[in-house]
C-alpha cells in the first residue's frame, strides 16, 4: 500500500489557475470538463480539486507565465500576459473563453469621447496608462508613435476621465465598460485568447505531457459545448428528408430505427441560439416528441 501511495505522490501536476476576472469562468469550465474545484475560503489561494494527480494554486493571470517558466508545471492565462512577460513557456493549446464570452478579448487604445485625439498619430507626445506596458510600447514602435507609456495598477479608465493621462490601453470584451465611462476606441493593440501553457521541462516529461493533454482535451470539449445543445426527435420515414433539410449539424444527424417500422429517431447537436427558430420549423416538417438537452462536452 505504501508503495502505491508513494508512486501516486510522485506523480503530481502543479497547475496554476487564474485568480480574478477569469476565475469564475475557469472553475465553471473545469466542472463541465469533469473536475470539481472548491476553495476552503474566499481568501484561499490553494483550491482543492477532485483529482489526486493535480495540485492547484491560484495566481493572478499576469503572473502565471513567469511562475510556470520558473517552477510550476502548467497554467491557464491569456496570450496577452505571455507576450507582456516575454516568458519562455510552451503554448500547449488555445482555450477560447473569457469572463463574459467565448470570443477573443481585445486590448484597445481609448480616449475620452470629446478628445481631440482621433488617430494614432495624434498620440505623439501624449501619456498613455495601461497594465500592458511592454506590448503597448512594441505596438507604438511598429507604428512609429512616440508616446510616454506608464504602468497602471488598475482603475485605468478613471485616470483618463480625470485628465491624468491622455489615453489608456484597456482590455475589452463587449465595449460596454468603455461606453459607460464615455470613452471611444481609436485602435486595437492586440487580441488575446486564453492559453494552456507549460514549463518546458514539464512538457518534455511523458507523464506530465499526457496529463496536460488530457485536461486540455476535456476543457476544449466543455468550451465547445457551451453554446450548443442536443436535440432528439421522432420522425416518420416519409418526412425524414424534410426534417434533415431543416437541421444544421456538426456532422450528419444520427438516425436510428424505432419499434414502429415507419418511424425513426433523429439526434443531432446544434447552436443553442437557433433552437427557438428551429423547433417550430422541425415541427412543421413532421418531427414530434422533440427533446432539447444541455451538453457538458463536445469532443471533435
Amino acid at each position: 500500500m505504501s508503495t502505491v501511495k508513494n508512486k501516486r505522490k510522485n506523480k503530481v501536476l502543479k497547475l496554476a489557475l487564474p485568480k480574478g476576472s477569469l476565475q469564475e469562468s475557469t472553475f465553471k469550465m473545469f466542472k463541465k470538463a469533469g473536475f470539481n474545484i472548491s476553495l476552503p475560503s474566499e481568501r484561499s489561494y490553494f483550491p482543492s480539486i477532485d483529482d489526486l494527480e493535480i495540485e492547484a494554486v491560484l495566481l493572478r493571470a499576469q503572473e502565471i507565465p513567469r511562475y510556470v517558466e520558473m517552477d510550476l508545471d502548467c497554467g491557464i492565462t491569456g496570450e496577452d500576459w505571455i507576450l507582456e512577460s516575454n516568458s519562455d513557456v510552451v503554448r500547449i493549446d488555445e482555450l477560447v473563453y473569457a469572463k463574459q464570452s467565448l470570443k477573443p478579448v481585445r486590448w484597445v487604445i481609448a480616449v475620452p469621447e470629446n478628445s481631440s485625439i482621433k488617430t494614432l498619430n495624434d498620440l505623439n507626445g501624449k501619456q498613455i496608462a495601461t497594465e500592458l506596458v511592454n506590448v503597448t510600447k512594441r505596438f507604438l514602435k511598429v507604428n512609429k508613435i512616440k508616446a510616454d507609456v506608464e504602468f497602471s495598477w488598475g482603475a485605468t479608465e478613471v485616470k483618463v476621465a480625470q485628465g491624468l493621462v491622455e489615453a489608456i490601453v484597456e482590455l475589452t470584451e463587449t465595449g460596454s465598460s468603455l461606453k459607460a465611462n464615455k470613452l471611444k476606441e481609436i485602435a486595437t493593440v492586440c487580441e488575446s485568447t486564453t492559453r494552456f501553457i507549460a514549463n518546458r521541462r514539464s512538457s518534455n516529461d511523458k507523464w506530465k505531457r499526457e496529463k496536460m493533454e488530457q485536461i486540455v482535451l476535456l476543457l476544449k470539449g466543455a468550451i465547445a459545448a457551451e453554446e450548443k445543445v442536443g436535440l432528439k426527435m421522432n420522425v416518420k420515414k416519409a418526412d425524414l428528408k424534410k426534417v434533415i433539410a431543416v437541421l444544421p449539424a456538426l456532422k450528419k444527424p444520427t438516425i436510428s430505427g424505432l419499434s414502429e417500422e415507419s418511424w425513426v429517431a433523429v439526434e443531432t447537436i446544434i447552436d443553442e441560439r437557433v433552437v427557438r427558430i428551429l423547433i417550430p420549423e422541425l415541427k412543421r416538417a413532421g418531427a414530434s416528441g422533440i427533446i432539447e438537452y444541455p451538453l457538458n462536452k463536445v469532443i471533435y
